[in-house]
């Protein structure tokens, strides 16, 4: 594993013997946005700690088969979507069954729903309060007769 020097500065050529990657590479995954811009322009530039982090993570995700687009969404801290698969043979799963009254029950996947514990609890807690409202005696129909 590379270390990486705290206060280093170097110039592109540096930068990429350092992580083992062409120059034109490092100047896409820039364009791209995957990279921060150097300090400085054309000669001058100057690339630091941040940028050999950046080129390091970026080559581990590269490994193990991430896309470019998948690889920019993780540096943007964000969650993508996976494509739900369907399940096959001999595919097991973990399934919440809610009862919510005699005869009305709810399955709920949550690994293929991409749901929490604690949003499966919020969720739960919604429903039963919606069959509960919609259960309720509502308006002037509502009130039985004397």
């Amino acid at each position: 594993m590379t270390t990486i020097p705290d206060a280093a500065s170097h110039t592109l050529a540096e930068l990429c013997a350092l992580v083992d990657l062409p120059a034109r590479t490092v100047r896409y995954y820039m364009q791209l946005g995957l990279v921060d811009r150097p300090v400085g322009e054309t000669r001058a530039a100057r690339y630091g700690a941040r940028h050999l982090e950046q080129l390091l993570q970026i080559r581990r995700w590269s490994a193990a088969g991430l896309s470019l687009e998948r690889i920019r969404a993780l540096l943007q801290g964000e969650t993508p979507e996976l494509p739900a698969r369907a399940p096959v043979p001999g595919t097991v799963t973990v399934c919440s069954h809610l009862t919510v009254a005699d005869g009305v029950e709810l399955v709920i996947d949550p690994g293929r729903a991409g749901v929490s514990s604690e949003q499966l609890r919020v969720f739960v807690r919604a429903v039963m309060a919606a069959w509960d409202e919609a259960l309720r005696p509502s308006g002037p129909q509502a009130q039985t007769p004397p």
